[in-house]
């Protein structure tokens, strides 16, 4: 009773929405296929055409020539044997003269943390006669220092302040595992950096 039921809503005529969409469907694929054509006479002159056209010729490829290895004269020597070295420190005892030694048990100051290039001198000002010199750090605090103070990462000790400067003394390693020293300056910067 119920399929009675469903018949008679629906309007006479009307096929099931199931239905109309198969038709389409094989409707459209008729209609593709139909355009498709056997004709393919543009496609086979242009491969002819293709054909026909001279080629270039291709060069050979290249002999490779081996590697020859070159040996200086007076390098010889394996560059990381030990003897070699030692023997160039025995030979250079005047350098022993400028081997200075580094106190590894004064505590760091504070402007020691930071490399020197990272510091700007800011400005002087004296105070009881004594200049001291104005440090800009990369954070932007101000420090101030005066002769004696240490900065820079290398043991720099300031030995002299002048109203665009401040002189270092660092103690730099040699690469041989002992220090030299080295005079360094770190200028007046020249506004905001």
């Amino acid at each position: 009773m119920a399929e009675t039921l469903t018949r008679q809503a629906r309007p006479t005529g009307q096929r099931p929405a199931s239905g109309t969409v198969r038709l389409l469907a094989v409707l459209a694929a008729a209609l593709l296929l139909s355009a498709c054509g056997n004709d393919m006479s543009d496609l086979k002159q242009y491969v002819e055409a293709t054909k026909a056209k001279k080629h270039g010729r291709i060069e050979p490829i290249p002999e490779i020539k081996s590697y020859e290895a070159f040996e200086y004269p007076g390098h010889e020597r394996d560059p990381f044997d030990p003897s070699a070295v030692a023997a160039k420190v025995e030979k250079g005892k005047a350098l022993s003269e400028n081997l200075v030694s580094v106190d590894t048990s004064r505590p760091p100051e504070y402007l020691e943390s930071f490399p020197l290039d990272t510091l700007r001198m800011a400005g002087t000002l004296e105070r009881n006669g004594e200049l001291w010199a104005l440090v800009r750090t990369p954070d932007g605090t101000i420090q101030r220092v005066h002769e004696g103070n240490y900065m820079g990462q290398n043991y720099g000790r300031i030995i002299r302040i002048t109203e665009d400067e401040i002189v270092l003394e660092e103690k730099v390693p040699d690469g041989m595992g002992h220090f030299v020293k080295r005079e360094n300056a770190l200028k007046m910067s020249s506004g905001e950096e």
